[in-house]
């Protein structure tokens, strides 16, 4: 089961923001539609990007982002020496895996940003190698950035899924609703 925001809330600030970042994760898990474990690890293009490592690193990255505006570590640890592994699948992962995962997160995202007091509550981002300072996000600032990272990664997908299959976008729309695009 796939949790899709209403659009009756829709009419707050967190319900748009909520909105925005279904609709992107809607394009991820579009992207892998009809495909097999073997054509979603597939890299039909000139990147090294595949689909299902960018459905694992969407859903692991949002996943971490949630962590740490809770104050939690990450479920999955990535450092220098297993971070590549964060973009395919490995061992007994698979796209209907990472599907379901991804479901997961989504729903402990917005249950976390639909409980927090305010949008202007901030978090402590400390100073990693690819952020230079220790710099307090808000959890506006959080939803943007996940509607930021999700969308890149859904227009990646959408090239890849292209060049895999010929499939668009709206092709995969009209698909996932049983109807055909044309």
């Amino acid at each position: 089961m796939v949790t899709h925001v209403s659009a009756e809330t829709r009419g707050d600030e967190r319900g748009a923001l909520l909105a925005f970042i279904e609709e992107q994760r809607g394009g991820i898990r579009r992207s892998v539609l009809g495909l097999t474990d073997e054509q979603a690890a597939s890299r039909p293009s000139a990147s090294e990007l595949s689909l299902a490592g960018l459905l694992k690193h969407v859903a692991e990255i949002e996943q971490v982002w949630i962590a740490r505006a809770k104050g939690e570590p990450p479920a999955v640890h990535r450092d220098e020496s297993n971070w590549h592994e964060c973009f395919r699948l490995v061992g007994d992962e698979t796209v209907e895996s990472y599907l379901a995962y991804y479901e997961k997160v989504a729903a402990e995202t917005e249950s976390f940003i639909r409980a927090v007091p305010s949008l202007d509550d901030t978090f402590l981002m400390a100073k990693t190698s690819w952020n230079p300072k220790d710099e307090w996000l808000s959890m506006r600032w959080l939803c943007l950035h996940l509607i930021r990272e999700t969308a890149r990664h859904a227009g990646h997908a959408d090239i890849i899924r292209e060049s895999l299959d010929g499939a668009t976008a709206f092709e995969l729309v009209a698909k996932e609703r049983g109807s055909s695009w044309e």
